[in-house]
This record gives structure tokens, C-alpha cells and sequence, in this order.
């Protein structure tokens, strides 16, 4: 079967040679919808129960979680740029705040910036950029 899908060229993506990161993500939405409330406690009693609870599910990870790789926002709102205005006012709370209170703040606080990209495996160079930039 898997010579098969390579002479169709079609490669496994699991478990790829020289690619030790490609799984942690599917790991972690598996997690996610394991430890997340309302997850059954029993078995689905058939397929229509199921693909109800992974609708249900699927809109709640992309609709009202909030995910901390992308400054605590849904994705939903940083497809749509609804997250702009939020993380302004997140930016605008940190600073008002120390100013206040510079004796609590003994580092630059928080940065909420706007996500413009993600990447799922960077490159040892990307990596690089973006621990020159920070």
C-alpha cells in the first residue's frame, strides 16, 4: 500500500525521517480535546452523535478558545482582524497600569503585537530571525 501512495505521490506525514517536530501539534489538539470540559465520558452511541460533538468541538477551538500562541485570541479573530482592536486595548491596560505602578514592573511588559504570520515547522534560519528580532 505505501509503495503505492508513493508512486502516486502521496508521502506519510507522520513520522517523517529527519523531521523530529512534525507531530507535537496533532498531540496537542488531541490534548485539547481530550482534557477540554464536556468531553464524553462514555462512548458515542454512532457516527451522527459524533461528527455532533466534533462540530460542537471544532466550533469552540476556533470560534471561543482563546490560544496562547496567538496572544490569547480564537483564531477566528485573527483571520478576521477583530484581534487588532482587542490586543490595542490589552496594550493600553499593560502601560496605564505601570505607569501607575513602575515599583511592580521590573521588565518591558507584555508584548501584545499583532500576529501577521505562523509558522508550524520554521526553519533553523526562521528561528534564527526571530530570536534576533526579539
Amino acid at each position: 500500500m505505501l509503495a503505492k501512495l508513493q508512486k502516486l505521490g502521496v508521502m506519510p506525514s507522520l513520522s517523517r525521517p529527519s523531521v523530529s517536530n512534525d507531530n507535537p501539534y496533532s498531540e496537542l489538539l488531541f490534548r485539547t480535546l481530550k482534557y477540554r470540559p464536556g468531553h464524553p465520558e462514555k462512548r458515542f452511541t454512532g457516527l451522527p452523535d459524533a461528527r455532533s460533538w466534533f462540530d460542537r468541538f471544532v466550533t469552540w477551538y476556533n470560534v471561543e478558545h482563546q490560544h496562547s500562541g496567538i496572544k490569547f485570541v480564537t483564531p477566528v479573530m485573527c483571520h478576521q482582524q477583530t484581534d487588532i482592536d482587542v490586543l490595542v486595548k490589552r496594550i493600553d491596560v499593560y502601560e496605564t497600569a505601570k505607569s501607575k505602578h513602575p515599583e511592580r514592573w521590573s521588565r518591558a511588559t507584555r508584548d501584545w503585537s499583532h500576529i501577521t504570520s505562523m509558522v508550524l515547522n520554521p526553519t533553523n534560519e526562521t528561528k534564527a530571525s526571530k530570536q534576533k528580532a526579539a
